[in-house]
């Protein structure tokens, strides 16, 4: 017998031996015959994608509502407040008077008022011109925050013309409070310019019994007292 012929059944055995896995070594699969993804596995795989872009889309929800809060409250705030100054305007006072006679309604104690404006301002404007007032206002509101108590209230009223509200005051402490007031601003000159301001106020007790209207009435007409007297003081009406 021949050396080719003996090889030849060898070599189909070889091959058909290849397919037969050996130890260590892995055995080669069809694709026709890979193993396929558990139905299961699949499922918890939609079902993880479905519920992370869920989560996703309730984050970015929430982020929305929290940017529309944030612009409503600025809406609300500037709705209340002088855009020159930063003091409340009318309406903010109106609204931190209600809630201050409403608790000293409730509770009992003591509420101040004092209306401030400050002196010669049309001169002034007339000299420096009305940016130099717009500057000259916004430095008295300046001036005051960085002095008056957290509690306390400042309300550009008009113009040149303001209004605080001291809550736990007496007319006596309102009085000293304001000349302290009135110390801090005439010593400080106007920012680019060489000058001070002064001012003249009134200062009045509220026992919560009667209106906003009739307790600046009794301000305003002792504030027209301090003017009438000399300016540059405080009057208690």
């Amino acid at each position: 017998m021949s050396l080719f012929q003996a090889n030849r059944p060898a070599s189909r055995r070889l091959h058909r031996r290849s397919a037969v896995p050996v130890a260590g070594r892995p055995c080669p699969v069809s694709p026709d015959h890979a193993p396929a993804v558990a139905p299961q596995r699949l499922i918890g795989l939609a079902e993880k994608v479905v519920r992370e872009a869920g989560m996703l889309e309730l984050l970015a929800a929430e982020m929305r509502i929290a940017e529309l809060e944030a612009a409503l409250e600025e809406a609300r705030s500037a709705a209340f407040t002088d855009p020159l100054t930063g003091a409340l305007n009318r309406r903010g006072f109106e609204r931190a008077y209600a809630a201050e006679v409403a608790r000293v309604r409730r509770r009992g104690g003591h509420l101040a008022l004092v209306m401030i404006d400050l002196d010669d301002f049309k001169a002034f404007n007339d000299r420096h011109g009305h940016l130099a007032g717009d500057r000259a206002l916004a430095h008295f509101v300046s001036v005051l925050q960085a002095t008056m108590r957290p509690s306390d209230v400042l309300c550009r009223f008009g113009g040149e013309e303001f209004v605080m509200l001291l809550p736990d005051t007496t007319v006596a402490e309102a009085c000293t409070a304001a000349r302290r007031f009135l110390a801090a601003f005439s010593s400080r000159a106007i920012p680019e310019l060489d000058q001070s301001m002064t001012f003249s106020a009134g200062a009045v007790g509220h026992d919560g019994s009667e209106s906003l209207d009739d307790a600046l009435e009794r301000a305003d007409a002792a504030t027209y007292a301090a003017k009438r007297t000399g300016k540059n003081r405080v009057v208690a009406g």
